[in-house]
């Protein structure tokens, strides 16, 4: 069996006001699936470089991207990180 490495962008808030992400990409280091009541979630473990470190179902794992009728721009902000 071949296995493949993963990765979803890091959900992760830097500041206090929720406007800037990490963004890094965070490795997925185990998947399963949660019972529910609305029937089966797949879910994942998933750790980024920074040492974030989240479980929950991929859909609220995964950043969402902006779409057009959003306010500001699709680009992502450039992370600064202390040397």
């Amino acid at each position: 069996m071949e296995s493949q490495t993963t990765f979803l962008d890091c959900p992760a808030y830097l500041d206090d006001r929720g406007m800037m992400r990490c963004g890094l990409p965070a490795e997925v280091q185990n998947r399963f699936i949660m019972r529910s009541t609305n029937g089966p979630l797949e879910c994942a473990t998933i750790r980024c470089p920074d040492g974030h470190f989240f479980n929950g179902p991929i859909e609220f794992l995964s950043m969402r991207t902006p779409t057009s009728d959003c306010a500001g721009s699709a680009k992502r902000p450039e992370v600064t990180r202390p040397a």
